[in-house]
């Protein structure tokens, strides 16, 4: 259960994030939406069931402003947040001999740095704390096969899942699991028009699938707030995949 928790979910203004928030109030979580799209974090906020829940602006690239969303959370709840999923990311396609420097960075900072600092302070206030909480980091079944024109976005989704199963050894000792889950194509708004900077269509990936069909990100939620709860208490340092069996 999440009852009672208090849960930090990045890159909340739509798509998994924002299922997310929903299923986390759903099973009656008190939810800190955060974003760079402050005005899309306001519109998941409405979308919630239940009280308490709040939005703060967060660019996971400014990895110093980590730590001053921590102290802002725990001055108006009185605690830190004992779940955190990292949602925010963002999607770049280029070929091997069109990736740029400073595209591939890009990526590496939202994706792989923003995650392990967002994180990082959220452990160091739980374990100061001495509270046990649970992470979920969403990586990608890029991560585990290869996708042709992603290179850096494979990259830094199979760091999550690396970093992932370093925090969850450096972790235990303060009883907070870290996990990973590995969407397959979700139809979310990063997916729309990814076959126009790649060769390949939703409709062409779903034909690999056992399911036949793309996801939806509450499918990928009900899996996030699943891995966040004391029912995955035996789980850690696992990335699981939600791909429909691709």
């Amino acid at each position: 259960m999440v009852k009672g928790s208090l849960a930090l979910v990045t890159g909340a203004s739509s798509g998994m994030g924002r299922e997310t928030c929903k299923v986390l109030a759903r099973e009656g979580a008190t939810v800190v939406v955060t974003c760079i799209d402050e005005a899309g974090a306001y519109e998941t906020l409405k979308l919630l069931s239940g009280s308490g829940h709040s939005v703060f602006k967060y660019d996971v690239t400014n990895f110093q402003s980590a730590h001053e969303l921590l102290k802002a959370i725990i001055q108006k709840y009185n605690r830190p947040p004992n779940i955190l999923v990292n949602s925010a990311g963002i999607l770049g396609a280029a070929s091997t001999l069109d990736e740029t420097i400073e595209s591939f960075q890009k990526i590496l900072d939202v994706n792989l740095k923003g995650t392990f600092f967002t994180c990082q302070a959220v452990c160091r206030e739980l374990s100061a704390a001495k509270l046990p909480g649970a992470i979920v980091n969403i990586s990608s079944v890029a991560a585990r096969i290869s996708v042709q024109e992603m290179a850096a976005y494979t990259a830094s989704k199979a760091g999550v899942d690396a970093i992932t199963k370093c925090m969850a050894k450096d972790m235990s000792q303060y009883n907070v699991r870290v996990n990973s889950v590995q969407p397959g194509w979700i139809e979310t708004p990063m997916t729309v028009g990814l076959g126009v900077h790649c060769d390949m269509t939703a409709e062409s990936w779903a034909n690999r699938l056992a399911t036949r069909r793309i996801g939806q990100p509450q499918e990928v939620a009900e899996l996030i707030v699943f891995l966040s709860s004391d029912r995955a208490s035996y789980i850690n340092g696992s990335s699981i995949s939600i791909d429909g069996g691709i």
